[in-house]
């Protein structure tokens, strides 16, 4: 099948152009300029700019916390990833203790059956010893080879010196551990603190969490990879406070990749005082407007790599569990659909950064970084067909009734959004057309090969 895309703001990686894009099978055929080219599908694009395909770096699909699953499963979380404009996600296979890196490897192959955008994962370590050291070179073989570790909760938390071990033993196999980086203990005395005083409510989940909380795990991140000698990752920035710990350490000739999420570009804590507060409830939590300001600053100035959505969904009678007790509340927000018009809307029309840097952190940077690029994540010939076709003139309000993902609920519920995904090219078909999703099920797993350090 070959599409031919006419009249777009072509985004390359440095630059935008007015041109055409000529798509035969699953590969960009040709891109720029006027294209006379015979096509079996045209689409007319005046005024709309075509992106690669985005990239969410960070999701979490159809994941057990405690007694609760989440509300979207693959199939239902790619849908929705792909109304978006999202080709690509790559979710958290979760090694639970005692169970072998490979088990969950296919047990995530399993959930992920029906997707409908492409997948890969990376892989959350709950273990590091002999046994699974022995297993990484087979990860690595079956397009694994990014990893993440925990320094918060009881089922999953890793010590700093079991971190200082895993990244000085992957950087040499040029794959990267992302941490979630906050002090579990004086998180822990903060949460028993609260709750006996009588302090249960939504709101007293942030004031647990104060950006001190997760500057001291940036903090100590950044010296285990320091001493490693390897790459740091710190997943979902949040904090003014974690932003400058980690500037520091590039000073210093580190090696350090920035993801953040837009929850923390367009919600803030005051939120935690509406009525459905439960649905914030989030880790890290939402922070203040001072915060907001630094991370968008940071992604104008290149410092921040890319933005994936934490996406782990529940709904509103799941997040009851938390009535009155904050710290039994499943963390995490519905977000998958909506990242390219948030992004837009308050980076691009906020006048923090363009559409070039727009396609930097959507796509362009986590392709190379995880082991995609070229395939992924740029408009060159010979690339992947995916793409999105992003109308910048649509404005909307959203709403968890129009979105397509499993939860009853959104966090951005009513966020007056000015652009919108119009079209997607997924693997060489038009699987959104006009925002509708037309063709589901056929997202294919994605073998990633080791990372492309370009940081390093």
């Amino acid at each position: 099948m070959s599409i031919l895309i006419k009249n777009a703001f072509l985004v390359f990686e440095d630059r935008v152009e007015k041109g055409d894009l000529l798509t035969k099978d699953n590969q960009i055929a040709q891109v720029g300029g006027c294209i006379e080219a015979p096509a079996d599908r045209i689409i007319e694009a005046e005024g709309c700019y075509v992106f690669p395909g985005f990239i969410d770096t960070h999701t979490h699909f159809d994941l057990e916390v405690g007694n609760t699953v989440t509300a979207d499963n693959f199939p239902s979380g790619t849908k929705a990833a792909l109304a978006g404009g999202t080709t690509t996600i790559l979710d958290f296979a979760t090694q639970e203790r005692g169970m072998t890196l490979m088990d969950a490897f296919h047990k995530w192959q399993k959930k992920a059956q029906g997707s409908s955008c492409n997948y890969g994962f990376h892989m959350a370590v709950s273990e590091w010893n002999q046994e699974r050291i022995a297993e990484i070179p087979l990860m690595i073989e079956n397009g694994i080879t990014s990893f993440k570790m925990y320094m918060v909760y009881d089922n999953m938390r890793l010590s700093d010196g079991v971190i200082y071990q895993a990244i000085q033993y992957l950087q040499d196999e040029d794959c990267i551990i992302g941490v979630h980086c906050e002090n579990d203990d004086i998180l822990q005395a903060r949460v028993r603190e609260l709750k006996a005083q009588g302090k249960t409510s939504p709101r007293y989940h942030a004031i647990s969490r104060p950006n001190l909380i997760e500057a001291d795990g940036v903090g100590r991140l950044m010296d285990a990879a320091n001493l490693a000698k390897g790459p740091a990752w710190v997943v979902h920035l949040s904090t003014k406070e974690g932003l400058d710990i980690a500037r520091r350490a590039r000073e210093r000739g580190q090696e350090v990749y920035l993801e953040s999420c837009p929850q923390y570009l367009v919600l803030e804590e005051s939120n935690y005082d509406e009525p459905d507060a439960a649905k914030y409830v989030m880790s890290p939590p939402l922070r203040s407007k001072a915060d907001q300001e630094a991370l968008l600053r940071a992604m104008a100035a290149g410092e921040i790599d890319w933005i994936g959505t934490d996406h782990c969904s529940f709904t509103m009678a799941q997040k009851a569990a938390g009535e009155r007790d904050f710290s039994k509340t499943p963390n995490g927000g519905a977000g998958v659909q909506n990242r390219a018009e948030l992004v837009y809307t308050r980076g691009v029309k906020g006048g923090y950064f363009d559409m070039v840097a727009m396609g930097q952190l959507m796509s362009t940077r986590a392709a190379k970084l995880f082991g995609m690029y070229p395939q992924k994540g740029t408009l060159q010939v010979g690339s992947d067909a995916d793409l999105v076709i992003f109308d910048p003139h649509c404005p909307h309000e959203i709403h968890a009734a129009t979105n397509l993902h499993n939860c009853d609920n959104s966090p951005y519920e009513g966020f007056l959004a000015e652009g919108k995904t119009r079209d997607v090219i997924l693997n060489g078909e038009l699987a959104v057309e006009n925002g509708a999703v037309a063709i589901t099920g056929k997202g294919q797993y994605i073998c990633r090969r080791r990372c492309g350090r370009y940081r390093k």
